[in-house]
């Protein structure tokens, strides 16, 4: 059967193990520097450690090695990507091509999102160098997926579900950099898209005053699983390096059960091994989320994709304050709250506010604090107290079923365990057979010593008995006997682990383009040589060469600001209203003009002083 992957986040080694426990097929985490997310580092030795546990559940570990690199770096990351492999991890994360120049070791290379994989073509071409998947752009829609599948061969095909969205194209956001130094593409994004900006016309007349006009929702397509499987898509993101434990475990539980729901009787089958079982019920809207949306996924629509009046997490909706007194509140539904929740509101002046929950008595909420609720207002809770308790104190557990079978020889027993993997395996335990006095107790004991899987990974979910007659056979031999073809049934599926091996193609294909402006991401001369190798022609440094992006475009999106705010071109009555070319000042005094292509849907945005 064909596989398909749940990918989760792992912020550390404990997140990792807590992802695979839960149930994810594969998880990335961030090696000790040149990934994407600065102060989510790993040592090798913790990596090591988690690939050691990923793999009993035949689970894979990818590194993200994604961002773009000095020429002096280059050997100092190659050695790092060396321990790497030999730590035994399954893939590695890049952006920048230049490392494809480099004598790397056998790992499969993933092209991250942040090389902006948005074209039939783009893909094609990194399909014929030997990038064995590609990590496509957040923003594509269905039809824009299948027609990549369609024009392409062998390579995997990976999308985020679920999580934090970038306002800007991945790779292409040059803001931080442009205002401070701190570059995306070298993981140190400072995150101007969560600020507060006030759009203006070219008249000065304010449309918007003080949001946060590019913070977007959080992804959630976890109704378009099916869909996204028939685009062609066999790996499902989710994207959290910097989310804590109790999101990890709440949203791969979630995904687990939704991804499973769909596969269950079909063609496609999840690509590692065993079942986890947890003891609470995820929901998404318990941790963190600035609302969500499916994000372009089935094309433009009237949605709301940003959330402008909030860049923090707001929780799940409770209901309206209908009564408010100097110590408490009581809402228009059931209360649902408890001691020790954090809820938020929006004030009258659409600021975010929060408070904590003391107490809850009968329908009368006390808070730490009254400041700000007032009759009418909508409560959020943002902090379940009582869910966050049960995600710590969660037991959960993931077992891979074996089958097992006991059966008598001419010297003895013979015991044989067949995982769900069909990896079979057997010893025999060479003894006096004799009869057992008490024939119903002796079978009792051969059934519950046999079975007794404790900690291990293993679960057995069948015990089939051969025997001409029941035989007293001491609990130790039994144990011994279990431990015995348990030990050789783990070492038997270390051997037979899939493993994929990469291979980089040092070819001539042309690439797309022949020109590549700052846009291209170019900042080594290794980078530079392959571009040349395939036919570029002419190539512009990379802005974190020291470019100066006055007038430069720092951003594209497909998020519209018009179409958010109701400004769009399309209705002609509303656009007559103000003046173009519209602007974004930030809160320090920073003017950014803005462009609108509307036959692409597409929002640029240029560090002043441009030109338009």
């Amino acid at each position: 059967m064909k596989q398909v992957e749940l990918l989760a986040p792992a912020r550390d080694i404990d997140a990792g193990i807590a992802a695979v426990n839960c149930g994810a097929d594969a998880v990335y985490i961030g090696a000790r520097q040149f990934g994407a997310r600065e102060n989510a580092g790993n040592s090798v030795q913790d990596i090591e450690r988690l690939a050691h546990y990923a793999h009993k559940y035949w689970a894979r570990v990818y590194v993200t090695l994604n961002t773009l690199l000095y020429d002096h770096e280059l050997p100092e990351a190659v050695a790092l990507i060396t321990q790497l492999y030999e730590a035994g991890i399954d893939g590695l994360i890049i952006q920048d091509m230049g490392l494809l120049e480099c004598d790397l070791p056998p790992l499969p290379l993933i092209a991250s999102t942040q090389m902006h994989n948005n074209t039939p073509q783009k893909v094609a071409f990194l399909e014929q160098v030997g990038i064995q998947r590609v990590i496509l752009a957040r923003e594509l829609s269905l039809d824009q997926i299948r027609e990549i599948r369609r024009q392409t061969s062998v390579i995997e095909l990976e999308c985020f579900v679920h999580g934090a969205l970038c306002v800007c194209y991945s790779g292409q956001c040059y803001l931080s950099y442009a205002i401070g130094g701190r570059s995306g593409n070298r993981g140190q994004c400072a995150q101007p898209c969560r600020k507060k900006y006030t759009l203006k016309d070219r008249d000065g007349q304010i449309l918007s005053h003080n949001r946060y006009l590019l913070s977007l929702k959080d992804m959630h397509r976890a109704d378009y699983l099916r869909e996204l499987l028939d685009a062609g898509i066999t790996s499902f993101k989710i994207e959290g390096r910097l989310k804590d434990e109790a999101y990890v475990k709440n949203i791969v539980s979630y995904y687990r059960q939704r991804l499973d729901a769909v596969l269950a009787g079909g063609d496609w089958r999840k690509s590692s091994s065993g079942t986890s079982r947890i003891n609470f019920t995820p929901d998404p809207v318990k941790t963190f989320n600035r609302g969500y949306t499916n994000y372009f996924l089935t094309g433009r629509r009237d949605e709301a994709v940003a959330s402008i009046d909030t860049p923090k997490s707001i929780g799940e909706k409770i209901g309206q304050v209908l009564t408010v007194n100097k110590r408490y509140f009581m809402l228009d539904t059931p209360a649902i709250l408890h001691n020790g929740d954090g809820i938020c509101f929006f004030d009258t002046s659409r600021e975010l506010q929060g408070t904590q929950i003391n107490s809850v008595q009968a329908e009368r909420i006390f808070p730490a604090s009254m400041e700000g609720i007032s009759r009418g207002m909508v409560i959020y809770r943002n902090y379940d107290h009582a869910f966050i308790t049960q995600l710590s104190n969660s037991r959960i557990e993931r077992k891979i079923g074996v089958r097992l079978i006991f059966c008598e020889t001419p010297y003895g027993f013979f015991v044989s365990a067949i995982d769900e993997d069909s990896n079979q395996v057997g010893h025999e335990l060479a003894c006096e057979k004799a009869p057992a006095r008490n024939k119903e107790q002796a079978m009792n004991s051969l059934r519950k010593q046999l079975t007794k899987f404790g900690a291990t990974e293993f679960e057995c979910t069948n015990l089939e008995i051969k025997l001409s007659e029941p035989y007293f056979l001491p609990v130790a031999q039994l144990n011994a006997l279990r431990r015995e073809v348990l030990e050789k049934l783990t070492t038997l599926r270390a051997q037979q682990r899939p493993r994929i091996q990469g291979s980089i193609l040092k070819n001539s294909v042309p690439y797309p383009e022949r020109a590549l402006s700052y846009l291209g991401n170019v900042l080594n001369q290794q980078a530079e040589a392959l571009y040349l190798r395939h036919g570029v022609t002419r190539i512009e440094p990379a802005a974190e060469s020291g470019l100066d992006l006055h007038g430069k475009k720092v951003m594209t999106s497909k998020y519209c600001l018009r179409q958010q705010l109701g400004l769009c071109a399309q209705n002609s009555t509303i656009a007559a209203n103000f003046t173009e070319p519209l602007s974004l000042v930030d809160e320090h005094g920073q003017k950014y003009l803005l462009r609108f292509d509307c036959e692409t849907c597409v929002m640029e945005i240029f560090f002043a002083p441009a030109r338009l």
